[in-house]
């Protein structure tokens, strides 16, 4: 029996669905990486980057709503594993040194992810001829993108360097 083929379109909303997952998923994540993170600058980065998020998500929902789609995510298998990775390192860190670093590399793999998945339906929806689509997209794909400038600046400006400065005291 032959399968039903299956069309840009569908690629889309199924790609869509899944960062809508990873989004809502990411915004459980923050207050606890929040919580957990010692230095004051990684604390607000997080607690910035919640207030993004949720924004990012009504740009989700009106990508929905362009596509004549309800708002709903789908189990995203990535974002699992890089969220899971960060609780491991919140656990096996917790009080030592290199917290912070391990909690700053953790969020820059969830923004990597994100913006690859930004990325990609950005240029999607420019092809579907989605422009209010590509032009939402688009703005979250700017903001992930200045996120991870953010955070690589506050790891070799601080972070990472806390880290080592500690390590060699204890030396």
């Amino acid at each position: 029996m032959a399968k039903k083929p299956k069309f840009l379109e569908e690629l889309f909303h199924d790609t869509l669905k899944d960062i809508y997952y990873a989004e809502n998923k990411i915004l459980k994540t923050l207050p606890k990486m929040a919580k957990a993170a010692q230095s004051k600058e990684l604390k607000a980065a997080f607690a910035k980057h919640e207030r993004e998020t949720r924004g990012q998500i009504k740009r989700l929902d009106n990508v929905f709503k362009i596509i004549g789609k309800p708002a709903r995510g789908k189990t995203c298998a990535a974002i699992n594993g890089i969220t899971d990775e960060g609780a491991e390192i919140m656990k096996d860190y917790k009080g030592m040194p290199a917290l912070d670093a391990g909690l700053l590399a953790a969020a820059q793999a969830v923004e990597h992810y994100e913006i690859a998945r930004y990325g990609t339906l950005r240029t999607w929806a420019e092809e579907l001829g989605l422009r209010d689509a590509a032009r939402l997209l688009s703005e979250t794909l700017k903001e992930e993108e200045m996120t991870d400038k953010a955070l690589t600046v506050l790891a070799k400006d601080a972070v990472n360097l806390e880290a080592e400065e500690e390590m060699q005291a204890a030396a």
